[in-house]
C-alpha cells in the first residue's frame, strides 16, 4: 500500500508547489487578465487538479505494478508520464510566475502531446490506467484553449 500512496500523492506535490510558489499571483494579476466567458471559476481549478492528479497518479501506480516496478519494460511508459508531469508542474510558474503567456503556451501544447503519448503507451498495459487518464486529457483540452484565448487577448507588454 505504501506504493500505491506514494504514486498516488506525488503529482500532488508539484501541484501544491506551483499554487503556493504563485499564490499571491493569481488573486493580483490573473484576475486582471481578459479571459474568455467560458473561464471555469477560480475556485474550481484546485478541486478539478485534486481530482485529476489523485486519478493519474493511482494510473501511474497501475502502470507501475504491471511492469514490475521500475524494469525496462516501464522506461517508455513510466518516462512519458514523468515528463509530462514535469511540464505539467512547470506550467504555473510560466504562466503565473514569469507571466511568460507565450511560454506557457508552448508548454501546455508540448504537455497535451506527452499526455496522448503516454495515454498510446499504456492502453495496452493496463485499460484501467488509461481510462484514469482521459479526464486528465479532457481537462488539459480545455485548458489548452484556455490558455491560447489569455494568450491571444492579452498582448505581452513590450
Amino acid at each position: 500500500w505504501a506504493y500505491t500512496v506514494g504514486f498516488t500523492v506525488l503529482p500532488h506535490v508539484g501541484g501544491f508547489l506551483g499554487w503556493f510558489i504563485n499564490r499571491k499571483e493569481i488573486p493580483v494579476w490573473y484576475e486582471k487578465l481578459k479571459k474568455p466567458s467560458w473561464c471555469p471559476p477560480r475556485k474550481i481549478f484546485p478541486v478539478a487538479w485534486t481530482v485529476l492528479y489523485t486519478g493519474m497518479g493511482y494510473a501511474s501506480y497501475l502502470i507501475w505494478n504491471d511492469l514490475g516496478g521500475c524494469s525496462s519494460k516501464a522506461i517508455v511508459p513510466l518516462g512519458l508520464y514523468g515528463a509530462q508531469l514535469a511540464l505539467n508542474w512547470a506550467w504555473p510558474p510560466s504562466f503565473f510566475g514569469a507571466r511568460n503567456l507565450k511560454m506557457a503556451l508552448i508548454d501546455i501544447l508540448c504537455l497535451d502531446g506527452l499526455v496522448i503519448g503516454t495515454i498510446c503507451s499504456w492502453y495496452r498495459i493496463n485499460t484501467v490506467a488509461t481510462l484514469l487518464m482521459v479526464p486528465y486529457l479532457g481537462w488539459l483540452a480545455m485548458a489548452t484553449c484556455l490558455t491560447i484565448r489569455i494568450w491571444k487577448d492579452n498582448p505581452e507588454q513590450k
